[in-house]
């Protein structure tokens, strides 16, 4: 029998044995991606896993974040402390944060809005006020820091309807234009003559430097000061 005529000899049940080993596969193709209880097929469960394990732990990280958020709020909260200041001869108790200024604590809790907040870096002389009979600015110090000190704002310079003496020069030398730094000027002014310095012009310009008028009234300020300087002197 010739060799390209013969045929193969299946044995017996080969031919059936084939077609089981077939079926055997595609069972076990069709086990790896077949049903959980539920219906899902498990390529689709692991899906649905993974994603619900994803938005748990957003969920904590979420939660952990606005946690340390308020701690953090918390600890950056200023501390708030009992206060007594003595402003024009009147006691005021209030509570402050320790980082309030005393400008701030004049005009936004005790109404005296005469001192003036010009630049709010110490360089325009607008907040000047009295502290002890001393001048100084008032953007540049923290209230807690003049406790039981006797504090005079331009408010509280005048005798009733008597204005002080360097207030009337002001008005009779018009040593003043705008008039926004007029407060801080006769402050200042004021200051100048309890120190005994104002012994000529020079003097005067000099003493005065720290506070600045835009409007250019320097000449008439100084009359003024001048005119006081007399008037004080003047007394018998």
């Amino acid at each position: 029998m010739s060799s390209k005529n013969q045929k193969r000899r299946r044995a017996p049940g080969q031919e059936h044995g084939l077609e089981q080993s077939a079926s055997t596969a595609s069972d076990t193709e069709q086990t790896h991606e077949g049903l959980t209880e539920d219906g899902l097929r498990r390529r689709e469960f692991l899906q649905h896993a993974a994603g619900g394990l994803t938005l748990a732990a957003g969920v904590n990280s979420a939660t952990q974040s606005r946690g340390d958020e308020g701690k953090k709020d918390h600890a950056d909260q200023p501390a708030v402390v009992p206060l007594t200041l003595q402003v024009n001869g009147k006691k005021h108790e209030l509570k402050l944060e320790t980082r309030v200024t005393l400008l701030d604590a004049l005009r936004e809790y005790l109404g005296l809005t005469g001192t003036k907040k010009g630049c709010d870096h110490g360089q325009c002389g607008a907040c000047t006020v009295l502290v002890d009979g001393r001048r100084i600015y008032s953007c540049l110090t923290l209230a807690v820091m003049h406790a039981g000190a006797k504090i005079t704002t331009i408010e509280g310079l005048a005798d009733g309807d008597r204005l002080h003496p360097v207030q009337a020069a002001f008005i009779a030398r018009d040593a003043f234009q705008c008039g926004y730094c007029t407060s801080g000027q006769i402050c200042s002014a004021v200051g100048l003559l309890g120190e005994k310095h104002a012994h000529s012009d020079a003097d005067i310009r000099e003493q005065m430097s720290g506070n600045i008028c835009r409007c250019g009234a320097y000449p008439n300020i100084v009359a003024a000061i001048k005119d006081a300087r007399d008037a004080e002197t003047s007394k018998p």
